[in-house]
């Protein structure tokens, strides 16, 4: 396969338990479909509750055409704002692979550590009702899912104890 970057060829790497292609010239990395997920809940096992999807919320998608090539099928690769935050990543819509240039991933997981650290304690109700329904009918397998859940509801613990020691005092001196 051909960089979408240069035309080097890639090498295949394990990045986070996950086998990837990637370039030594631009240092980027190629993703096939889902690979991009399974590194991320590798990379810190606290974010495999919060979903790498691109196309979750409609009014942010951003879409533009690249002038890059995807490295297996050949065609067009689109480039899409990931999520909210600035990053811009390069996706294929054949195979589903996605590109991300040199520093991209590193973007994506610091991205995600401060959403789900706002999403934990602002819209803990919501984002616990949405990791449960997905553990019926999620992106992912039903297993995965509950690891999901049960993740959220670990994490929003850990934080209301340290962001609020003396509620957790109180809480655990109430008679029983």
């Amino acid at each position: 396969m051909e960089c979408p970057n240069d035309g080097e060829q890639l090498e295949k790497i394990l990045f986070h338990n996950v086998e990837a292609d990637y370039c030594h010239r631009c240092l980027g990395i190629w993703f096939g479909r889902d690979e991009l997920r399974l590194a991320k809940d590798n990379k810190d096992e606290q974010l495999n509750w919060v979903d790498v999807d691109l196309w979750r919320d409609k009014a942010k998608f951003q879409v533009s055409e690249g002038n890059k090539r995807c490295p297996v099928c050949r065609v067009g690769l689109r480039e899409i704002k990931y999520d909210g935050s600035k990053t811009k990543v390069d996706f294929c819509k054949m195979c589903k692979g996605i590109w991300l240039d040199r520093g991209e991933f590193k973007q994506i997981i610091n991205y995600l550590k401060s959403k789900s650290d706002y999403q934990l304690l602002h819209g803990y109700s919501k984002n616990l009702l949405v990791q449960l329904w997905e553990v019926f009918s999620g992106p992912e397998g039903f297993r995965s899912e509950l690891a999901d859940f049960i993740t959220i509801t670990k994490l929003f613990a850990y934080k209301f104890e340290i962001q609020h020691p003396f509620l957790e005092t109180l809480i655990e001196n109430l008679p029983k």
